[in-house]
């Protein structure tokens, strides 16, 4: 990346940071932000987030943890990440909102991560989940100790898949 193209990246995730972030996932999670929260209480039997003074979608976008989201099909793509894991890629909201989830995981370990989503379909959520992310710039970090969890409704309708972490560690010593 030139630097003329590093700085102008920059200057965009200042001018979109953090309302503009933050009102961008929103946007992108709709009704389905309340669906995040709900199914993991649901299947863990714990809240994903204390719900702040300033309300639920601030709670989730201020946690001190990773949250992610994405759809359903061949190529899932997120529809929802906080603030903790926009940082952690390096990327911006509109950047972020519909990326293909397999593209944020290192292509060697992605058939261990198929094998963990095929978990799922038996136990709805997987309390150890452990993956080698790709940031946006293409560092390499190792998450542990996440949990991942079918977006269900009450009806039992799937929506796709949650995600949250607070463990992660570059791997380039950085």
């Amino acid at each position: 990346m030139t630097a003329l193209a590093h700085w102008n990246r920059r200057a965009r995730r200042a001018a979109e940071a953090p309302h503009g972030d933050r009102a961008t996932v929103a946007a992108s999670a709709g009704g389905r932000l309340d669906l995040i929260a709900e199914s993991f209480a649901r299947l863990s039997g714990r809240p994903l987030v204390d719900i702040s003074p300033a309300g639920f979608e601030q709670a989730m976008w201020e946690a001190p943890r990773a949250i992610a989201a994405h759809g359903i099909g061949l190529e899932p793509r997120f529809f929802y990440g906080n603030r903790v894991l926009l940082e952690l890629l390096g990327m911006t909201a509109n950047e972020f909102i519909g990326t293909i989830s397999q593209h944020l995981a290192e292509p060697v370990l992605r058939e261990e991560r198929e094998r963990m989503i095929d978990g799922l379909a038996q136990h709805d959520i997987v309390d150890v989940y452990a993956v080698v992310g790709i940031a946006a710039n293409g560092r390499r970090f190792a998450i542990s100790n996440a949990q991942i969890w079918n977006l269900i409704d009450r009806k039992g309708g799937r929506h796709g898949l949650g995600t949250t972490f607070a463990d992660w560690q570059f791997l380039d010593g950085g």
